[in-house]
């Protein structure tokens, strides 16, 4: 009797991505690193997150978290908002054998559509960052 055939993979064909250690749990501030008006940002939910029992959602470089405003305009705190993480303090390892850390945790705001919020970009912006998110890429003043 013939066994039924699988498909070849069940995900689909997904992107390549090297692995970055997550290094930003869920209650995690951020620096907020556009021209919104929001200063700092708490991350609340890792979207696209598959953990284990107990294990604290984290998030990365690249990654888009849900984030609510800590410090910042009145219309823009107590509100959840979309982000992406650009920069992470934690050593990124490239492909290379290059470790890159910045100096702080930053992310900029988006829509759901995955525009962003503001019109610049404040500091560096992660490659991997960049790559995975053209509209980033565009408005970033540099990449690392």
């Amino acid at each position: 009797m013939a066994s039924k055939s699988r498909a070849v993979s069940a995900k689909g064909a997904s992107e390549f991505r090297p692995y970055i250690t997550r290094a930003l749990p869920v209650t995690a501030e951020l620096v907020c690193a556009d021209n919104t008006g929001a200063k700092v940002l708490r991350i609340v939910q890792v979207s696209k997150y598959h953990g284990r029992h107990s294990r604290m959602p984290s998030g990365a470089v690249g990654d888009l978290v849900t984030v609510t405003v800590k410090k910042g305009p009145a219309q823009l705190r107590k509100q959840i908002f979309g982000a992406v993480i650009i920069r992470q303090k934690y050593p990124i390892r490239r492909l290379s054998g290059l470790r890159l850390t910045f100096e702080d945790n930053a992310a900029v705001l988006v829509t759901p559509e995955g525009e962003i919020k503001g019109t610049d970009i404040k500091g560096p912006v992660a490659a991997e960052a960049a790559e995975k998110w053209p509209r980033i890429a565009n408005l970033a003043s540099s990449i690392v």
